[in-house]
């Protein structure tokens, strides 16, 4: 039976890359499009990046693995709507799965016209060439959209009360997709992730800087007092997840968290990496302005209609990433 083709949109930054080498695995036909602009190697200089030689490592060593994998990665701006239609004609695929984004909030704080122009203009390509063969559309949004958690657990059904520019331009792409499928009855799955972390990221998530610093001999620093409550997601569990939603019509038409589903303290997390780094230090700053009070996100849905079932807690997932970044320092440096 010939293999179904998933197109990857941005699919070279931390989540792509990982889900593509999944999909691989589970014998589809990965193709990635990539401009390989943002926050990837050919937007990381001298003046912009810390750790500039760690991350370029880290990047090529992404390539280098999507090289070994036979997984074709097609170097385009996505922004490019005729070259991104041709891209789409030529390739047919059964599925597309949109990660084109500026992926940090505090980036899109700071240059709003960039996340706007990466996010929304890139979707509003994907949708306009989708709607054609009605080609289901996966979009990747972020637990960002729902501001403040007002309960104890969040579900998909919640009030979206986004802050700041990242959030609101991912509920934003949510506003966008329902509205195709409204007019053109086109396909969709909407993933609402939560504070991810893994091998190969380097958008300076909370997971990862921690890492980077101990394994440096530089501090850690914390915004807030570290009681704040994020739902850890390893990498492993989200890209398992949204491969069940490809070719599952339980996902159609339908938002999932893909989350681990439980929600823990920042200090439990640096509990984790005091045990590997006993020398680390540990310093407190402000909290930042913009952060929402987050925690649990229910992944009851998800587990119900696509039967997701997230296998790393911070305390597995957490030291296999820990482990991971060891060795590729040892390697690298």
């Amino acid at each position: 039976m010939k293999s179904k083709k998933i197109l990857l949109v941005g699919g070279c930054g931390f989540i792509g890359h990982n889900l593509a080498i999944h999909l691989k695995k589970m014998n589809y036909t990965p193709i990635i499009v990539d401009s390989l602009t943002v926050n990837n190697l050919y937007s990381h200089t001298d003046d912009e990046i810390k750790n500039k030689e760690l991350y370029d490592s880290i990047l090529n060593n992404r390539i280098n693995l999507i090289k070994e994998k036979k997984i074709e990665l097609i170097i385009q701006d996505a922004r490019d709507y005729h070259k991104m239609s041709k891209i789409y004609t030529d390739v047919k695929p059964d599925v597309i799965i949109h990660l084109a984004a500026v992926s940090h909030a505090n980036k899109s704080n700071k240059d709003p016209h960039s996340t706007f122009d990466h996010s929304l203009r890139t979707l509003e390509n994907t949708l306009d060439n989708a709607r054609i063969n009605k080609t289901h559309v996966i979009y990747m949004s972020s637990s960002m959209v729902y501001g403040d958690f007002t309960s104890k657990e969040v579900k998909e059904d919640a009030i979206c009360k986004p802050i700041g520019i990242y959030g609101t331009l991912k509920l934003s792409g949510e506003l966008m997709i329902k509205a195709y499928s409204h007019v053109f009855d086109l396909p969709y799955t909407i993933i609402r992730p939560s504070a991810l972390y893994g091998e190969r990221c380097v958008s300076r998530r909370v997971g990862q800087i921690f890492i980077e610093n101990a394994i440096q001999n530089l501090d850690v620093k914390i915004n807030g007092d570290g009681e704040d409550k994020l739902d850890f997601t390893y990498i492993n569990d989200l890209v398992s997840g949204i491969s069940s939603c490809c070719f599952n019509q339980n996902a159609i038409n339908e938002t999932f968290n893909l989350t681990f589903g439980r929600s823990r303290k920042i200090s439990e997390l640096l509990k984790i990496l005091q045990e590997e780094f006993p020398k680390v230090k540990i310093s407190y700053q402000s909290r930042e302005k913009f952060m929402p009070e987050r925690g649990t996100l229910n992944i009851d849905k998800a587990k119900n209609r696509l039967n997701y079932n997230p296998k790393d807690s911070i305390e597995t997932g957490y030291i296999k990433y820990i482990n991971w970044y060891k060795n590729f320092w040892k390697k690298s440096f």
